[in-house]
């Protein structure tokens, strides 16, 4: 199995994310999700296979299934004025050709189930980006309703989780409302769904931006990468959950000497194979369809 960690188009400089690789064509992006995965802040020296290639299939089909106003225009990266000597074939599946959006410097994020981060705030004060919830609540517990906390986003590190009224400060009261009820009417189609299909979606995170004066959802949508997937016949409240994410990745790296403050180390085989594993299960379990690169 080949894994792409770069993209290389001739002749134009993508902006490289954790896991992206954004190349500007005008009134149009490509972006190309590559297999680089990150863990604590860094990312890691060895890529998981395909991974690109399931984060952007997943997002496609959350964008075709919620039928909500989106970013995606073609998932052909030949749609665009590629330059000759493109390796088109390293970038099928993995590519998404999208609207250039004004983007909101907001993560907006729905929680469904008391974990990470939100857990812990939790403990210590009985709230979430300083939502009051009620008292008693386990680890993973599901919450009464969900709540939306949102966050700023961050070039480097951790996001901070702030206040909705610090979000409508940011970017304007009107703005904020929408984006939460966007948010809000998203999440809930997408956690019903996927619950019927053996996923509890404890939490996740979307992005949005505006053109022509109208809001789009844009970036990834409802992938291990930006969401809490848990196994809904496993669930059992009052501790974590096993999830389909890169908890498996994180696991491994706890159980090793790295100090966290110096490159990490490569992964081994068979972590590797998990954490791939893991991903395209939660993409069939979604879906209903064998991976096609399996």
């Amino acid at each position: 199995m080949n894994t792409l960690l770069k993209s290389e188009i001739p002749g134009r400089n993508p902006i490289r994310g954790k896991v992206r690789d954004v190349y500007d064509f005008g009134d149009r992006l490509l972006i190309v999700a590559t297999d680089r995965i990150s863990a604590f802040d860094w990312i890691l020296p060895t890529g998981i296979p395909d991974k690109g290639r399931v984060l952007t299939q997943l997002s496609r089909f959350w964008f075709d299934l919620l039928q909500v106003p989106h970013h995606l225009l073609s998932m052909n990266a030949a749609d665009l004025p590629l330059p000759d000597g493109t390796d088109i074939a390293a970038l099928d599946g993995r590519s998404m050709v999208v609207r250039k959006t004004k983007v909101f410097p907001i993560e907006c994020v729905v929680r469904g189930y008391l974990s990470g981060s939100g857990w812990k705030e939790y403990q210590s004060s009985h709230t979430v980006c300083g939502l009051s919830l009620p008292s008693g609540l386990r680890e993973s517990d599901r919450l009464p309703d969900p709540i939306f906390t949102p966050a700023t986003k961050a070039e480097t590190g951790h996001d901070e989780n702030i206040s909705f009224e610090r979000m409508s400060t940011i970017i304007g009261d009107e703005h904020a409302v929408r984006l939460r009820e966007f948010s809000m009417q998203v999440y809930t189609k997408a956690a019903d769904y996927a619950k019927a299909r053996g996923i509890i979606i404890a939490d996740t995170k979307f992005e949005f931006g505006v053109v022509n004066d109208s809001i789009i959802l844009i970036d990834e949508v409802l992938t291990p990468d930006s969401s809490r997937f848990w196994p809904a016949d496993q669930f059992s409240p009052g501790k974590s959950q096993p999830s389909f994410d890169k908890q498996f990745v994180r696991d491994w790296l706890e159980t090793t000497s790295w100090d966290k403050n110096s490159p990490p180390p490569a992964l081994p085989d068979r972590v590797v194979e998990g954490t791939r594993d893991k991903y395209i299960d939660a993409y069939e379990r979604l879906t209903g369809t064998t991976f096609p690169w399996k």
